[in-house]
């Protein structure tokens, strides 16, 4: 079937307005089969989709579902910030507080009108952490391609889940960032064998400066995606809980490796249930396809 409304997003761009990864946004359509709606971001030339629902779930929330060309995913952290935009240019506010409904759960959401486009922000929900057992974290370290200088000499990976597990490895600096070089076809049978949305390569943010990452996820069909908000959410969970903090705010910049260069920014607190965190972004609506 054909999808005439597309509109393409420049989710999570730098705060001057460049990059950020483009998403195809539509509304969705009851007739629509998931081989359809697979079929989306690919016709837009993207590699994600969100599809908006047609109505209100019981409790509130929007519906939006998220799709790649090989599967429908739990979450997106920058596909929300792509379908909350959108939700926004649609209506002449200038502030849009909501509530979406995604991959059964309801949170909170909201999109404000800015200078070089519209900021978006979500809430992540509890983040769960845990340490990769020894073959796990090997044979997805090895997959990446590290040499022995790569790793981080004080950090070390770490699983995330704020639905969807992923590993967070950290290198030693940027240059061991742009150096990595994933054997996809291993990183693919690896994250599927642990089950494991991907992988989040990273340099900690360091004083004033952002840190730095790159997100593999052969497994969903991205090799490597321009902007991974909810996985930055996660680094920002990690932080806290290594740290010790009650708070920490952070921005990572993405993308710079495919031309796209995107940032994200990420809070996460202590709370009585565990870590939460909130993921925001600055978003582009380009003219609808």
């Amino acid at each position: 079937m054909s999808w005439p409304d597309v509109t393409v997003v420049d989710a999570c761009v730098r705060r001057d307005g460049r990059g950020g990864s483009p998403t195809a946004v539509t509304d969705d359509d009851s007739a629509a089969t998931d081989a359809d709606r697979r079929a989306v971001a690919a016709a837009a030339g993207t590699s994600h989709a969100a599809l908006l629902g047609p109505g209100r779930t019981p409790d509130g929330g929007w519906p939006v579902r998220f799709f790649t060309a090989t599967a429908e995913l739990s979450g997106c952290g920058h596909g929300t910030v792509a379908a909350q935009a959108v939700r926004l240019s649609r209506t002449s506010l200038d502030e849009l507080d909501d509530r979406q409904h995604t991959g059964g759960r309801t949170f909170d959401t909201v999109a404000i009108r800015r200078p070089a486009g519209i900021e978006v922000w979500f809430d992540q929900g509890l983040v769960a952490l845990r340490h990769p057992a020894p073959d796990e974290r090997a044979e997805i370290v090895g997959a990446l391609g590290l040499t022995a200088d790569d790793p981080h000499p004080t950090d070390a990976p770490r699983i995330a889940a704020p639905g969807a597990p992923r590993m967070l490895v950290p290198v030693h600096d940027r240059t061991a960032l742009l150096r990595v070089c994933p054997h996809l076809g291993r990183l693919t049978a690896a994250c599927r064998r642990y089950g494991l949305l991907g992988c989040f390569v990273y340099v900690p943010p360091a004083g004033d400066r952002p840190g730095a990452a790159r997100m593999f996820a052969p497994a969903i069909g991205v090799d490597e995606d321009v902007a991974n908000a909810n996985s930055t959410g996660c680094l920002a969970a990690h932080l806290l809980d290594t740290t010790g903090a009650q708070t920490v705010a952070i921005e990572v910049e993405q993308g710079d490796t495919l031309g796209r260069p995107a940032s994200v920014l990420a809070s996460a607190r202590r709370g009585p249930a565990g870590i939460t965190t909130r993921v925001g972004g600055l978003a582009v609506v380009r003219d609808g396809h």
